[in-house]
């Protein structure tokens, strides 16, 4: 029986995605797992600027030059002025007492993953604006 190859892609296309999916569901420990744990997944916001996709990214993965510069520069890892933590992407979108106020007026939940599934990114890019780390990260 002779098949044209396109009848072939779909299946194929299926089968590496749930190649893909196996390995990535034993990638538990993977920070972007946390956030992402269905593979194929991610929607990309249409409104944002390529600057402000780069910067959600580096949002999600938990990396960015504010936080983790230090790793090149051989410095100590930084801490937030005002509250004295160890400065992570976490922190600052999440638990840092001192910007609660601001948070507040942009969104309240209380995990990366409710705030990267269920809020707009462009809340999140002004909320980064509204506490001058824009230009930071």
């Amino acid at each position: 029986m002779k098949l044209p190859g396109c009848d072939l892609i779909p299946r194929v296309s299926n089968y590496c995605l749930r190649e893909w999916q196996e390995i990535w569901s034993n990638c538990v420990n993977n920070k972007l797992y946390a956030i992402y744990q269905t593979v194929g997944t991610v929607v990309h916001n249409k409104g944002l600027s390529r600057h402000e996709s780069v910067i959600m990214n580096r949002l999600r993965i938990g990396h960015t030059r504010l936080t983790h510069s230090y790793l090149l520069s051989g410095d100590d890892q930084p801490t937030y002025s005002t509250c004295g933590h160890l400065l992570t992407v976490r922190h600052v979108l999440l638990d840092c007492v001192d910007l609660q106020d601001v948070r507040q007026r942009h969104y309240s939940v209380t995990c990366l993953r409710d705030l990267f599934e269920t809020i707009d990114n462009r809340v999140v890019i002004d909320f980064i604006k509204d506490i001058r780390f824009y230009s930071l990260l």
